[in-house]
């Protein structure tokens, strides 16, 4: 069986990889297994200087979900570099960065760095949901998408995904964006804007008052968007939204994406990623596929 995917021109073994921000930097999984037997790691987003993110309490559950208002908080790309590089490094699989600003010149200066550093790929996050600048300020307009990505193209010779929120009207047209802009490939979707609140309190129980929601909760909606896309674009698709198994998977790569990432998952089991990869396998040999390229985007619309 072939489980090569080719994302963006990163050859992946698997098409399994993880949502940015739930996995670190990898240090703490690779406790449990492997981090080779993945297609790819996505780092946490990491941003030109350091971040110290939203006030606490910044996480909490929901039905079927998660929400989450950590502010992107992370040490800084310099750090990332001297420390979390060489470690990642160690593995046999591909590293891929989630770059994160405030600022146009921001992502373009952070941009400048990335492209100096042995890593295989940029997945630039235009989709946070709970930073106060940048972000969804710039993601949620076609004008806004192709204004960064482009900027951002002229200073990348790796490849370029482009990550996108969910919280817009028309996603097929925020995608379409980002690929007249050059980018290689589009990520979606990341977190729902959400809230919960206190009753005995009555007041938010994020400090933030709103946060992205994550887990299986979301993955209709997900699944739906991705399709959506994929009738749009050209580019290849990195899918997300609520994956915890292998069926999951293979779903979103039948709607039309490349390869998929775990997310929440990663916090219900840390073996969700590596377990994901097999169950793909086991469905291909129950259906005696011998190429799993072979299913994306095959779905059967009624």
């Amino acid at each position: 069986m072939n489980t090569k995917v080719n994302l963006a021109g990163i050859e992946m073994k698997n098409p399994v990889t993880v949502a940015s921000g739930t996995f670190g930097y990898g240090r703490e999984f690779s406790n449990f297994f492997d981090l080779g037997k993945l297609g790819a790691v996505i780092t946490k987003g990491t941003s030109l200087k350091p971040k110290s993110g939203n006030k606490p309490p910044r996480v909490c559950e929901t039905a079927s979900g998660m929400l989450n208002s950590i502010g992107l908080q992370n040490p800084g790309v310099d750090f990332f570099a001297e420390n979390d590089l060489p470690f990642l490094r160690k593995f046999d699989t591909k590293i891929i960065v989630n770059a994160c600003g405030s600022t146009i010149d921001e992502y373009v200066e952070l941009a400048k760095v990335l492209n100096k550093l042995d890593i295989d790929g940029v997945e630039l996050n235009l989709s946070c949901p709970n930073v106060k600048a940048g972000c969804m300020a710039f993601g949620n307009t076609y004008e806004g998408v192709k204004e960064v990505t482009s900027r951002v193209r002229k200073v990348l010779d790796k490849p370029l995904i482009v990550k996108l929120t969910p919280n817009v009207t028309d996603i097929a047209s925020i995608a379409k964006a980002v690929e007249d802009a050059g980018a290689d490939g589009v990520s979606l979707i990341n977190t729902l804007l959400g809230m919960k609140i206190d009753i005995e309190k009555r007041k938010p129980v994020l400090a933030n008052n709103t946060g992205g929601l994550s887990g299986p909760a979301i993955k209709p909606v997900a699944v739906r968007m991705v399709y959506q896309v994929s009738q749009t674009v050209k580019i290849p698709i990195l899918g997300m939204g609520g994956i915890v198994n292998g069926d999951d998977a293979i779903e979103f790569m039948l709607a039309g994406a490349t390869a998929i990432s775990i997310g929440a998952g990663n916090f219900i089991d840390p073996y969700t990623s590596v377990n994901t990869v097999k169950q793909i396998e086991e469905y291909m040999e129950k259906h005696k596929i011998e190429d799993i390229n072979e299913i994306i985007g095959k779905v059967e619309m009624n």
